[in-house]
């Protein structure tokens, strides 16, 4: 329907240049004079100019966008470039080039960036660049390039789109943190260990299938030979340092700062030579097998890019479906900006299981505890859960109070 309406307008205004052209003809043959035929005269070159730029093949010019780099991280700035091509030197007296970006990244006002107006002329090749600052997280595609152009009356418009898809991803932005893995001691409670995360080395249990991560010297050898595939020796842990980390995807304000702390917490847990899984439930249920290496952090930070708080359920009835995280052995810690009493019941059952469970309460930066927020943390210590209140901004207060213990 819009394409019939589109094309009616054109046939319309076409009639119109033709109508103004008679018009303007008829006059000066009736009216005589030099004021009438200067008028036809002077309007003349502007109406041949229409007709011709009716039949120019503006569907010929070629777009080529290139980008500056096609990996970010939140709030950095992307340099786009855009060459145009015609194939032939047909005189534009305007061109209007608009890059479509994506929705989510014209919310933040950056739209106007991607389209400029341009006066060809007689040019062939044309280019042009713009810079988008402060990158939203998530995975962005620009489909196409918009072009316009026109007549000096605006009687006759042309409008193309040309088909060249780019895409990016913009992963969480993170800081700089220093993992310390939690060791429980039912008598004195969580304490941090200092020690690099080891394993047994000594006493084989087994083998398995190589990870990313494992050491070459835990290669076996025969295994391999006779399966035809890498395998590992596995060893006995002198104790799981592993952990499984849940976001809680609630719709919250807090969204992003959730994210970059979990972005931030995970990549410090592998950084320590730990291993770690994840679990998500937005509209999809992620889950992550827990895993080390620079593989499992790719994997993660890219599932971070594209996550969005759009749960249906509460974070605590996310807890309760998990049955199977009170099977495994390692610390669970947990992601949310809001604290709730069902959701400490249910971290408690993980807890009883003599497992480690931390809760990181996501605060904005000038936010303050609430009176229930305290309350609720000191009912979740006497049940062996750990409650840290990290603000946006200071995530480096995740680990500072274990210290301090």
């Amino acid at each position: 329907m819009k394409q019939s309406l589109k094309v009616l307008k054109g046939v319309w205004k076409l009639v119109v240049l033709f109508f103004l052209i008679i018009l303007t003809f008829s006059y000066a043959m009736f009216q005589g004079g030099f004021v009438s035929w200067f008028l036809f005269y002077s309007f003349l070159p502007f109406a041949l100019y229409g007709l011709f730029l009716v039949f120019y093949p503006f569907q010929r010019i070629e777009a080529v966008r290139s980008l500056s780099k096609h990996e970010f991280n939140a709030g950095e700035q992307l340099k786009v470039s855009i060459e145009l091509e015609r194939s032939n030197q047909f005189p534009l007296f305007f061109l209007v080039v608009e890059d479509c970006i994506d929705e989510k990244i014209n919310q933040f006002g950056m739209v106007n960036k991607s389209k400029t107006l341009m006066f060809p002329g007689f040019q062939k090749r044309l280019s042009y660049e713009y810079v988008l600052e402060s990158l939203p997280r998530g995975e962005h595609i620009i489909p196409a390039i918009r072009l316009k152009t026109g007549d000096p009356l605006g009687l006759i418009e042309k409008e193309i789109v040309v088909k060249t898809e780019a895409r990016f991803v913009v992963y969480p932005s993170y800081e700089e943190l220093i993992y310390k893995p939690f060791e429980n001691h039912y008598d004195q409670g969580m304490t941090a260990s200092r020690e690099r995360v080891q394993r047994d080395t000594s006493m084989a249990i087994g083998i398995r299938e190589y990870q990313p991560g494992d050491r070459f010297s835990w290669i076996n050898w025969k295994a391999t030979a006779k399966r035809n595939d890498i395998m590992t020796k596995e060893f006995e842990q002198r104790q799981s340092h592993d952990v499984y980390i849940m976001m809680d995807c609630s719709p919250h304000r807090s969204f992003e700062a959730i994210v970059s702390f979990s972005a931030s917490i995970m990549r410090a847990i592998l950084r320590k030579g730990a291993q770690v899984g994840f679990l998500t439930s937005s509209a999809d249920r992620a889950a992550f097998p827990i895993r080390g290496g620079e593989t499992q952090q790719q994997q993660l930070f890219y599932h971070l890019a594209k996550v969005r708080d759009e749960s249906a359920v509460s974070f605590d009835r996310v807890l309760e479906t998990e049955k199977f995280l009170a099977q495994q052995n390692f610390n669970l810690m947990l992601v949310t900006g809001e604290l709730t009493k069902a959701l400490i019941e249910k971290a408690g059952y993980f807890s009883s299981r003599k497992g480690i469970v931390t809760i990181f309460l996501i605060k904005g930066k000038n936010d303050s505890s609430t009176e229930l927020e305290l309350a609720l943390k000191s009912e979740s210590t006497a049940r062996g859960i750990r409650v840290v209140m990290i603000h946006d901004g200071n995530f480096s207060e995740a680990f500072s109070e274990v210290r301090k213990a």
